[in-house]
């Protein structure tokens, strides 16, 4: 099957028998636009439909937790529809989802300090005020060395347990997600052409050192590779192989989602 690994590869959420498939942009800690958005797809939401969100859930918006919690009732309610299944959702790992992983082992980084301060620079900062943890202690920590970092990641750690399903959430992210017949691979932020699928790890959610919507070939024999994140932040941009859904969410743009057939036409977009 052309761009398929296999079916218990368990980094990849694979989307069976899609009549539809809707894809939702990062949102970077914006819940009440992801909020918003999830009453107008609530009203298109088909029999057959399937959904994936392509991480960055948290970020530079103000209530990134909140994020979470729009995320996991909407996934509920799908769910709960006649014929419905668990794989008919895909959440997809993020670039700020990877610096929050980085960050709770912030205590065997070589750099603690710099690490920390560069990650608040970038959308930390944010995403803990939402949980209601100070990153000053975290700062001070960094200079106390290795137990007083532990100690205070574990107070992070804490803080996102204190969140019903919020842990769970973040330990079940997808690297990426894909039709089961092969035509479309959703990711967060881009690929690297020139290696296979399984082999791509970070550059799902660093991007690779070519711009996605440049691809001039398909991907891993896939029709199209869809984007939650471009660094343009151009909002709906599609080429002939790629699509990016990003309109600035969470940096004062709007967060888009689009409607994609099996063959990769996009037949309705939402924004919020």
């Amino acid at each position: 099957m052309a761009g398929a690994p296999p079916c218990d590869s368990e980094p990849f959420g694979r989307l069976m028998q899609a009549k539809r498939v809707w894809a939702v942009a990062c949102s970077h800690g914006e819940a009440e636009r992801v909020a918003a958005l999830h009453d107008r797809l609530a009203e298109r939401f088909e029999p057959g439909d399937r959904l994936v969100y392509l991480g960055d859930y948290f970020g530079y918006g103000p209530d990134a937790a909140g994020v979470v919690d729009a995320v996991l009732s909407f996934r509920r309610a799908v769910l709960a529809q006649p014929n419905s299944f668990l794989g008919d959702v895909v959440t997809l790992r993020g670039s700020q989802e990877e610096m929050w992983q980085r960050l709770l082992e912030l205590q065997f980084a070589p750099n603690p300090r710099e690490v920390l301060g560069w990650m608040l620079d970038h959308g930390v900062a944010a995403t803990l005020g939402s949980y209601g943890v100070d990153p000053r202690p975290g700062v001070a920590a960094c200079r106390d060395g290795v137990l007083a970092i532990t100690r205070w990641t574990g107070t992070v750690r804490a803080a996102v347990a204190s969140r019903p399903g919020h842990r769970q959430f973040l330990t079940a992210l997808r690297r990426a997600a894909f039709t089961a017949e092969g035509d479309l691979l959703f990711v967060n932020a881009g690929v690297d052409p020139g290696k296979p699928l399984e082999l791509q790890r970070d550059v799902f959610w660093w991007g690779g050192r070519r711009d996605l919507l440049e691809l001039d070939a398909p991907f891993a024999g896939f029709r199209r590779v869809v984007c939650g994140y471009h660094r343009r932040r151009a909002g709906l941009t599609e080429t002939e192989y790629a699509v990016s859904l990003d309109a600035g969410c969470g940096f004062g743009g709007k967060l888009i989602a689009a409607c994609f057939a099996p063959d990769g036409t996009i037949l309705a977009r939402l924004a919020a």
